[in-house]
């Protein structure tokens, strides 16, 4: 029986396939490859037939990326389960050393680590990510925040038969949510290399995380539910408070980040968007000088060097809804 269940989840997008397939099945050893075909309609199937070692499932009904995800979780047959979004690239090796970190932490539900930044070609160009790697009891963290980029997590399966499935309710959200139940009563540790190739969003790139004004929105909406679990409901109301703050604060920054990006790019309208979806969520926040200094240096300069001289740490968010 294979160690670890690496799920593919993936709609119409064939010419993706074969090289995730591959980066997949060098991560580890004993490694089961499932491609999930939620609902494609074109040569998905065919394209399948022609990738050995994978176990194949075609759904008939479109389920999204969560619900082709559980999907292939009830067909894995390993202790620990993986997410690959098709157009990322898993380093080799990286799950052996991964799944030995989490044999030897016996309290740690998920184990993760620092991604490199690629190009739409998943060539790495753009540095890893997250900057720190955060590991112990990360529960009030991940409330707040998600450092934990999909394609770097290994997980137990055991986990879920607690705390339940994917939230298909919640796409672009659904890993975020997994990782903060299962962080509600399981401690996380993180490899400290690289394990994977992670393609960075484009205005253009047709991403879940191409469209963060209204994947934040609905993290804003949700961070309610994660609230009310129990572990949120037993502490005091100043800090659930203080962690709804945090969020906002994260919130904003990376929306400004991102506006002054793709201000550089010459996105202009992408750019305004961004800016107004963080005076709604943020006012107070967003009207920083620091704001207005990261915007002019822009497009003056690299924002790279103006995002260390202002002192804003960009968080990390994730969320390609690829199916």
């Amino acid at each position: 029986m294979a160690r670890i269940s690496i799920v593919i989840a993936t709609h119409s997008r064939p010419h993706l396939l074969p090289r995730a397939v591959e980066s997949a099945q060098k991560a580890g050893k004993d490694v089961e490859v499932i491609v999930v075909d939620d609902a494609s309609t074109d040569a998905t199937a065919e394209v399948c037939r022609g990738l050995e070692g994978i176990r194949y499932i075609r759904v008939d009904q479109n389920q999204g990326v969560a619900g082709a995800r559980n999907v292939g979780i009830l067909a894995s047959s390993a202790e620990y389960i993986s997410f690959h979004d098709d157009d990322d690239l898993r380093l080799p090796g990286s799950l052996d050393r991964q799944l030995e970190l989490l044999e030897a932490n016996s309290e740690a539900g998920i184990c993760y680590g620092q991604v490199l930044v690629g190009d739409m070609e998943c060539k790495p160009v753009h540095g890893r990510q997250p900057e720190r790697l955060l590991t112990g009891d990360i529960f009030w963290e991940l409330v707040s925040w998600n450092p934990i980029i999909c394609i770097s997590a290994v997980f137990r399966k055991a986990c879920l038969f607690r705390i339940g499935m994917l939230d298909a309710t919640v796409p672009g959200v659904d890993d975020w949510d997994l990782w903060v139940r299962i962080a509600e009563s399981h401690t996380v540790v993180a490899v400290q290399d690289p394990v994977a190739i992670w393609r960075m969003s484009t205005p253009s790139s047709n991403q879940g995380s191409s469209t963060p004004r209204g994947l934040l929105s609905k993290i804003a909406r949700h961070q309610s539910r994660w609230l009310q679990l129990p572990r949120a409901r037993a502490a005091t109301y100043g800090k659930r408070r203080e962690a709804r703050r945090r969020f906002l604060n994260n919130a904003s920054d990376w929306l400004i980040w991102n506006a002054a990006t793709w201000l550089q790019e010459g996105a202009l309208q992408y750019s305004r968007k961004s800016i107004i979806k963080a005076l709604l969520l943020n006012p107070l926040r967003t009207i920083r000088p620091w704001t207005f200094k990261l915007l002019l240096k822009s497009l003056l300069g690299s924002v790279e060097s103006s995002h260390h001289q202002y002192g804003s740490q960009k968080p990390e968010i994730e969320g390609k809804a690829n199916t």
